[in-house]
């Protein structure tokens, strides 16, 4: 696919931004949690806050879900076979929604009822220097896992000219998804527990560090919530936005042997591939004995599309209407 199309199939396959950007961010994510997780462990323990052994947990949770991402990466790379001939893409948002349930069932539900039982507990005196000084690395070691995310993500959205953000969270890329928003929680859930012990230190009430780890509880369960949400949508057939969609149909009306399009569906199969569905009217006028052999001949030259995985093509029927570019 050539000039933007090309950027669009990058936005729907990203069979490199799937490969080893992905799984450094992973990588990099991994080991960043399993050195906060250690530290806020031992922090906790020496504390007895209750933010921080929310943190804890949370560290903990984004720790083994990045375990459920790198197996996301290798599974979703797998390559087509007899029983799978449309390839393992969609084995990528089986593991990465594995990493989202265990994001709200560890994170969120440890840390809600943490919070709740230390509502009415009795306060303790707490090392609040260790606490400041453990939340401010694990502020630096998230961070630079975050910053990883987003340079990939960035990378891609600017040559798409979309927005960051809403590129990472409504692309095709779970793992990317996954680690952006785990990190991005963990920096606001630091910040919240900062703010909870800081108020516990100048008050002497022990409520709010209780009160802190509910937070990180509730915006746990939510940031689970809508991973679990983005990679059903996927499971169960996401289908490309109208831009690419636009843009696959401008390639397609490239192709010499191709005259017009009049019905094209295309739908995700993985963080690496689309498979693609369409009814075309191929040039010249050619007896039926050669029209199965001609819509083969264009299906294989559609399918070296770098996003493409499979192609299925039928003639068009007769007067059908033609599709046209941007328009649904």
């Amino acid at each position: 696919m050539s000039g933007q199309a090309n950027d669009d199939s990058d936005d729907s396959g990203e069979k490199k931004d799937s490969g080893s950007d992905s799984l450094l961010t992973v990588i990099i994510a991994f080991f960043a949690n399993l050195a906060v997780a250690i530290a806020k462990t031992v922090a906790a323990v020496m504390t007895g806050s209750a933010s921080l052994v929310a943190e804890s947990a949370h560290s903990w949770a984004d720790t083994g879900n990045q375990v459920f991402l790198i197996i996301a990466e290798r599974k979703g790379k797998k390559p087509p076979d007899s029983s799978h001939p449309t390839g393992y893409g969609r084995d990528a948002y089986v593991w990465s929604m594995f990493a989202a349930f265990g994001l709200f069932s560890v994170g969120s539900a440890v840390s809600i009822w943490h919070g709740i039982s230390s509502l009415f507990a009795p306060a303790e005196e707490s090392s609040y220097l260790v606490g400041y000084i453990v939340l401010g690395l694990s502020f630096l070691f998230e961070g630079t896992s975050f910053i990883q995310s987003v340079r990939q993500g960035r990378a891609r959205a600017a040559k798409l000219d979309r927005n960051t953000v809403e590129y990472v969270m409504n692309g095709p890329n779970p793992t990317l998804r996954a680690v952006f928003a785990e990190d991005a929680s963990a920096l606001i859930g630091i910040t919240i527990a900062v703010v909870a012990m800081l108020a516990h230190q100048l008050t002497g009430i022990a409520a709010f560090d209780a009160i802190g780890s509910i937070l990180v509880g509730i915006l746990l369960g939510i940031v689970a919530i809508i991973l679990i949400d983005r990679n059903r949508r996927f499971l169960v057939g996401e289908t490309v936005t109208q831009a690419i969609r636009d843009d696959f149909l401008e390639s397609m009306l490239k192709v010499p042997a191709i005259d017009s399009v009049s019905y094209l569906h295309i739908e995700y199969i993985g963080p690496g591939s689309v498979y693609l569905v369409a009814a075309v009217d191929l040039t010249g006028d050619d007896p039926e004995s050669q029209l199965a052999e001609r819509l083969r001949r264009t299906e294989v030259e559609i399918e070296k599309l770098e996003a493409v995985q499979e192609v299925i093509l039928t003639p068009s029927a007769q007067g059908q209407e033609k599709l046209e570019i941007g328009k649904a």
